[in-house]
């Protein structure tokens, strides 16, 4: 794969009753958080922005932690958008309404 910037949105939907979900998605975050790679919390995914071997490293990273920690079952829902010879980056789509 190339080394161009892509981003990609994460989100965690854990099916479990040992705890809430939300504990499950905080652990996420502090994963994808610890990474440093850049990246933007919002209410119903996290949104990463790197190279795509770095953000695929990310999606495998919170997916382990999961594991490890013996949360029983969940959905990792992961969308990415690359171009195939330049960056493609989150404030690209959204500059142009101020945020």
């Amino acid at each position: 794969m190339h080394n161009y910037l892509v981003n990609a949105s994460i989100q965690i939907l854990p099916i479990v009753q040992d705890k809430h979900p939300y504990e499950w998605v905080d652990e996420a975050i502090v994963v994808i958080q610890q990474s440093g790679i850049k990246h933007e919390i919002g209410p119903f995914a996290t949104v990463v922005e790197g190279t795509y071997a770095e953000v695929m490293a990310i999606v495998n990273a919170v997916n382990e932690h999961l594991l490890s920690k013996n949360c029983s079952e969940w959905i990792a829902s992961v969308q990415i958008n690359m171009r195939s010879k330049s960056d493609i980056t989150a404030n690209e789509k959204v500059s142009k309404f101020g945020l």
